[in-house]
């Protein structure tokens, strides 16, 4: 089959298709024929050896894949061969087929298209575990989503619209902001244009935001603990500037607010229940038409470091694809 293969650390202008043996399925495994998967920042990070899971090479990179099932191997219950699913894919998206533990494949409603299924793994249940098993965001509250026009910040938007919340969202330029205007945000603000915090207090009457969903870090960061609400919770969610903020304690005492840490791979291990509870509720946020995967661009297996390197400028708005 064709896939992307990593032999060592590089860079995206590198990566080219190989042939390489097909998936077997082994006890309690399924095996995926990929008609779409998901491109993601950590794919690059893991790329250049920069991500804190730091696979032996040779390996095939991408986390997120759908897709119809072609073999299941003994003990699967979940799925049968023929069936439309999506998965978290650890590793080996990027390629023709992908092996998977039947607990990390889900079925697609007749309502997801593969593109939708593959944009979904892993930006969205971030988004959901955060805002919901976190956060506890209720109907009413503001909710400050930064980089608002990515992949997990579309995914914050249209999840917090959906719980009944008041989207303030931030992002770089007009087109940007539009998006985050179509996915359901009430205010927009081009963090361009200067710093977020004052128009966040001013748009609050100076309560500040409830909830701050940060997948951005350093600086941003620093700023929100300005306008962050009494009793406010702040989510990190990553780190796409690079920069790893430090925490002034007597802030996070003089206002009573939360810190929270959001790491989804490790649901999968120590809450998998939660994790099917929360692909069930995405699955009907998206039947109601409440959450759909905004798709950037869909592009060729041949064309993944295109398509990453577009994700390390910047230069994307929503999800970018691979179609092997």
């Amino acid at each position: 089959m064709r896939a992307v293969v990593v032999h060592g650390p590089m860079e995206p202008e590198d990566l080219e298709v190989s042939e390489v043996s097909g998936c077997q399925a082994g006890p309690g495994e399924v095996v995926i024929g990929v008609r779409a998967a998901g491109c993601n920042y950590s794919d690059l990070l893991m790329l250049r050896g920069e991500y804190q899971v730091k696979p032996v090479p040779p390996f095939i990179p991408g986390r997120e894949a759908s897709g119809v099932v072609a073999e299941v191997g003994p003990g699967v219950q979940r799925v049968n061969v023929g069936d439309r699913v999506l998965a978290y894919t650890d590793l080996g998206a990027f390629a023709e087929q992908v092996r998977v533990p039947q607990a990390d494949v889900y079925a697609l409603p007749a309502s997801m298209s593969f593109e939708e299924g593959a944009a979904m793994p892993i930006v969205y249940p971030t988004s959901y575990a955060a805002l919901v098993d976190l956060a506890g965001l209720r109907a009413g509250e503001t909710l400050l989503v930064h980089a608002a026009a990515g992949g997990v910040g579309l995914a914050a938007v249209q999840i917090g619209r959906a719980l009944g919340a008041r989207v303030i969202a931030t992002a770089g330029g007009e087109e940007k902001l539009e998006v985050a205007r179509r996915a359901g945000a009430d205010v927009l603000i081009d963090y361009r244009e200067g710093d977020f915090a004052p128009r966040v207090l001013a748009e609050t009457e100076g309560q500040g935001a409830d909830v701050i969903y940060d997948s951005v870090g350093g600086e941003v960061f620093d700023r929100s603990l300005g306008c962050i609400a009494w009793k406010g919770r702040l989510l990190v969610v990553g780190f796409a500037s690079g920069q790893i903020p430090k925490v002034p304690a007597n802030r996070v005492l003089l206002k009573n607010i939360a810190i929270l840490g959001l790491h989804w791979p490790l649901y999968r291990e120590r809450e998998p229940a939660t994790v099917d509870q929360i692909f069930s509720a995405l699955m009907d946020l998206h039947r109601r038409g409440e959450v759909v995967p905004w798709i950037d661009q869909a592009h060729p297996l041949e064309e993944a470091g295109r398509a990453l390197e577009a994700l390390d400028r910047r230069a994307t708005v929503g999800k970018r694809l691979l179609i092997p």
